[in-house]
Parts: structure tokens; sequence; C-alpha cells
């Protein structure tokens, strides 16, 4: 299956992963700068989500992500990752090392967690709305907790939309098809990688960022104080710099192409 995706610009490949709780929509802040300053921009709905339909057998997101990039010929990339997306990336740089040129990770979900209780509590409370039927329940409860002290009235409606638009979409399904995980040895990726947290995250991904500089050869973490979950929602200006300084060192685009 070919996911539902966007590409712009032309330069050093960068695809955009979205979180759990959004699509590709939440990258529209990122999108035209990134373009601009001179990369070619890839943000696909991973299978689920926005306009990309539920699996019909068992499926990989990194193997879906693998296969766009075969098929629109992109032979290495740099991940930029949000959340749920930031899993997928680490699971496409560990087991297919050879197309990653570097990962940004915001609030990064990581193979193998164990759920904390706070994460553990907020999975039985939205299982427990979605049970009752009551889907705007859960659509609030993920705004409420996903989005920090910065997330406006713009960013709020931005994540209501997309994952309402989510819930329809799995709830809708005749049958919900498992998803096969590659191996995933963190410690044999090899590419640069930046993780960044949000001081007012739930603590299963504070921790995650704050201790995979241990588990990667070359990542730093940098903690926002005034973000959430979702920082590049929140305080997108700020982040699209972050992401830029970011790529500019790691991946420079050809300076003719260099607009920003």
């Amino acid at each position: 299956m070919s996911l539902s995706h966007d590409v712009a610009g032309d330069g050093p490949a960068v695809v955009l992963l979205h979180s759990g709780v959004c699509d590709r929509r939440m990258w529209d802040p990122q999108w035209t700068a990134l373009a601009a300053a001179g990369y070619r921009v890839i943000r696909p709905d991973l299978r689920g989500f926005g306009l990309s339909p539920v699996a019909d057998g068992p499926y990989s997101d990194a193997g879906d992500v693998a296969g766009l990039l075969r098929a629109l010929g992109v032979e290495r990339a740099t991940l930029v990752a949000s959340s749920y997306g930031g899993r997928v990336a680490l699971e496409l740089a560990a087991s297919r090392p050879e197309l990653v040129t570097a990962l940004a990770l915001l609030c990064p979900g990581v193979p193998g967690h164990v759920p904390g209780p706070e994460l553990r509590s907020f999975a039985e409370r939205e299982d427990a709305l979605l049970a009752a039927g009551d889907l705007d329940g859960a659509v609030e409860l993920n705004v409420e907790t996903w989005l920090g002290p910065e997330g406006g009235d713009e960013a709020r409606e931005r994540v209501r939309t997309m994952q309402r638009r989510a819930f329809e979409v799995q709830l809708a399904a005749a049958e919900q098809f498992p998803q096969t995980r590659p191996e995933a040895d963190l410690a044999g990726i090899a590419a640069p990688c930046l993780v960044v947290s949000g001081a007012h995250d739930v603590p299963d991904f504070r921790e995650i960022a704050a201790r995979l500089p241990e588990r990667l050869r070359q990542a730093r973490h940098v903690e926002l104080a005034w973000a959430g979950h979702l920082p590049s929602l929140e305080r997108p200006d700020e982040v699209t710099e972050l992401l830029l300084d970011y790529l500019r060192v790691t991946a420079p685009p050809a300076r003719a192409n260099v607009s920003h």
C-alpha cells in the first residue's frame, strides 16, 4: 500500500512523521519553511491516519515509510518525527540505517517502552470513553493531555480535527490487523540525533527523551521549558528555527537553494 503523502521542494530529503494524535497536517506550520530552505520535504499519513486507510493485513509503519522512500527514489533522508512518529523513526533507523542521514525527535516514543502510571491512566480513560461511544470526550481528553500551556486555540483546534479523523477512520475499520515490528537495536543507530522534550509533557516522554542519549551514539537532548507534548504546534516558529538550525549542520542544503 502507498501511504497518502505530500512532497515539496528540492534538495536533501526530510521526512516528517506525525504523532499518534495527529496526521501529516500537524506539520503545516513547518512545511513551507523547510521546503523554502532548500529541502525536499515528504510528509506521509501513516496507516489509519488522515487520508491513509487502515491496513488490510499485517503491516509495519517503518516498512511503509521505507517503501514510500523507495517509490520516491529517495536513497537517504533525515527523519523529523513527533511522539509515535519518533518510535517509527527509531525503528526505521535501527533496521535500515543506510536510509537515515540524521534524526530530529520531538517528544518521541521508543520501542519497548513500558507505560508508567500516568500514561496507563490516560489509556484507560480513553478506552472507557470510546467504549461508551463518547467520541467527543475522547477527543477532548487528548487535546487536554497532549497540548502544553502554550497550545492556543489554533493548536487545540488542529489537534481536535486530526484526532477525531483518526478515531473515525480506525473505529470504522471492520478489523484491526497487527503490526509487525522490525528489530530495533538502538545501539546500532549511528546517525546524529537531536532529541527534544517538553517540561510540561507526561513523565514517560520526558524520561524517554532524557535517556535516549545513553542509548544512541550521537544524540543530544534539549528540554523546552515552555513545551508540552506537541511543541511544533505550540510554538511553531520557534520549533521551525530549531529544526532548521539542526538541519543546516547535519544535512546542509545546496547553497543555491537556501532562501531562509
